[in-house]
């Protein structure tokens, strides 16, 4: 068994606990799968919510965006408190009755302070993770950033140390009295697929992008 987050306060729902994991390995997994993370935080007093890209790197989460946007600028006087999510949404659970309709999920929640990384090698090392993320090779596969798209970019890193995994998988829970109604029950599988590469040019299709599929980092 991999080691486990800590269980705080925050960390732990209030509603069907038993269905959150803070087991490590699960946690990276879906972080490694996700492509997008959304980013929530307060500004001026007021609730703020941002899709952006994300890695992960050990411990850490890396976050990327402009040094022009609300959240950078924001963390560039001081960290700044944010909640991250990343859901993947596995099927749509169909239950004899409205009230027991659900999905299967995986869902991470983490709470902590977004840094700015100000460290040249460190900020790099996040971007260049960033490409992995999206396909393993691609770092190397493409040009890397000029002075003037690095200075642009932006990359915050925040502590997975406060982060939890709550999901729910199986069939659909039907009451006891609902199960003689003459209505389907059951669960739709939900699957990400990945269409065909369409290039701009004549260049051959890098090995890295065959099959294109995705997964854990680990």
């Amino acid at each position: 068994m991999s080691s486990e987050y800590a269980r705080t306060e925050r960390t732990t729902p209030s509603r069907l606990p038993e269905r959150a994991t803070y087991e490590q390995n699960a946690i990276h997994a879906v972080l490694d799968e996700a492509l997008l993370c959304h980013v929530a935080y307060v500004a001026d007093g007021l609730p703020r919510m941002i899709p952006t890209l994300h890695v992960r790197q050990g411990h850490d989460l890396y976050l990327h965006g402009s040094t022009g946007s609300t959240l950078m600028l924001a963390a560039r006087e001081a960290a700044v408190p944010a909640c991250v999510s990343v859901t993947l949404v596995d099927g749509i659970v169909m239950a004899k009755s409205w009230f027991n309709h659900s999905m299967n999920y995986r869902s991470v929640i983490v709470h902590g302070e977004a840094v700015l990384v100000t460290d040249a090698d460190e900020k790099h090392a996040a971007m260049a993770a960033l490409m992995e993320q999206i396909a393993r090779g691609r770092a190397e596969g493409s040009r890397y950033s000029n002075k003037r798209e690095f200075a642009a970019t932006a990359i915050l890193r925040v502590p997975l140390a406060q982060s939890s995994l709550k999901q729910r998988s199986g069939q659909a829970k039907d009451d006891e009295e609902d199960l003689g109604l003459p209505h389907w029950s059951g669960v739709i599988p939900i699957t990400t697929t990945f269409g065909e590469p369409i290039g701009v040019d004549e260049i051959e299709l890098p090995d890295y992008l065959q099959n294109y599929a995705r997964g854990s980092l680990d």
